[in-house]
């Protein structure tokens, strides 16, 4: 017998096979209920394992403020990443194959090492994790025109789209990430600015509080996963083609440009 969360998850399972944006899911699942929003991000993520998508690691949304702000949602979630929403430093991708899409800078963990305790600590992620990345997150909506609460958005997956890493990696040892500046070019015009601070104080804090709700929920973070940390600065709209370029002081700089292809 089918659920309103299995309703849910089919109503954004649809509106991405189609690439047709679809009402909010909160009519079903309720505008503060954060477990059944998350038990249909699970339900979606299923469906996506069974057609062969592959989980790499997580991301962090609403970290920062100015994000908050934007979408009138005051507290952080978190998503999975699929195998096949990474893209490399200097990707072209087809804006078309995006439904709403935006994007924003971001610093990337990649762990070498298990996070094993049920409740890890700030040193426990810093100690399991190999480099960070300069990183830009695609954030995309399955909800028609951007009309989320805290549920609509946890439901379609943190409204995530893509990631793109940079290829610079940089090792923790001696880095203040709060102190990372970050500014968002969009075809040499720049369009956000921001820093490691805005991103719940660091992005070792995000990526902390994150490691602590996956293991609670029965995800615990794995060697090799991603991390994508959250926000540094406001993101910015994909209205056409053009390249984005975020520049992080100390990480180096990562690319991606959307392009109209003719069919």
């Amino acid at each position: 017998m089918k659920t309103t969360i299995d309703d849910a998850a089919d109503r954004l399972l649809t509106a991405a096979r189609d690439a047709a944006p679809c009402a909010p899911v909160r009519d079903l699942i309720g505008t503060g209920d954060i477990e059944r929003a998350y038990a249909v991000q699970e339900a979606v993520a299923a469906e996506r394992e069974r057609a062969g998508a592959r989980v790499v690691g997580c991301k962090i949304g609403l970290t920062a403020r100015s994000v908050q702000e934007q979408f009138g949602v005051f507290e952080p979630d978190f998503g999975l990443v699929f195998d096949d929403m990474l893209h490399s430093h200097g990707s072209e991708l087809e804006r078309g194959s995006y439904l709403q899409p935006r994007v924003e800078a971001e610093v990337a963990f990649v762990l070498e090492a298990d996070i094993e305790p049920p409740r890890p600590s700030v040193a426990d992620v810093i100690r399991a994790t190999g480099f960070v990345l300069p990183a830009i997150e695609i954030v995309d909506s399955r909800i028609a025109n951007w009309d989320i609460t805290i549920s609509d958005t946890i439901a379609d997956n943190a409204s995530s789209g893509g990631v793109v890493l940079g290829t610079t990696p940089r090792s923790l040892d001696g880095l203040d990430l709060a102190d990372v500046g970050m500014v968002l070019e969009h075809d040499g015009e720049d369009v956000a600015f921001g820093s490691g601070a805005a991103c719940m104080g660091s992005p070792v804090v995000s990526a902390t509080w994150v490691a602590r709700e996956l293991a609670r929920r029965g995800r615990p973070l794995r060697a090799g996963d991603i991390i994508m940390t959250g926000a540094l600065g406001p993101m910015a709209e994909v209205a056409g083609t053009g390249r984005f370029t975020a520049r992080l002081a100390g990480l180096g700089q990562v690319e991606v440009s959307f392009v109209d292809r003719e069919m």
